[in-house]
């Protein structure tokens, strides 16, 4: 199972158990409602993972809430315990 990120592809080292293709099909679902933001460098998404690559403080908090909105508005939620 291969991943294609803005970054190049990325091979997991591990095998993933559980639904068969859950992981793409998440994936692509975590794309499409973060594209633009993906496509502007500014964030990248591996699975349930959301990297913000920017360091004015401002900026951040933006992005931090338009994602936050956008996982709502998809009927997703983040675990407050993980953010850091």
């Amino acid at each position: 199972m291969v991943f294609t990120t803005l970054e190049g592809l990325f091979k997991p080292t591990i095998m993933f158990f559980g639904l068969t293709n859950f992981l793409v099909t998440f994936q692509m679902i975590i794309n499409k409602i973060l594209q633009n933001l993906v496509n502007t460098r500014e964030v990248t998404s591996f699975i349930n993972d959301i990297i913000i690559e920017i360091e004015e403080k401002e900026e951040y908090n933006k992005i931090i809430e338009e994602i936050v909105r956008r996982l709502m508005k998809n009927n997703l939620y983040i675990k407050p315990e993980k953010y850091k």
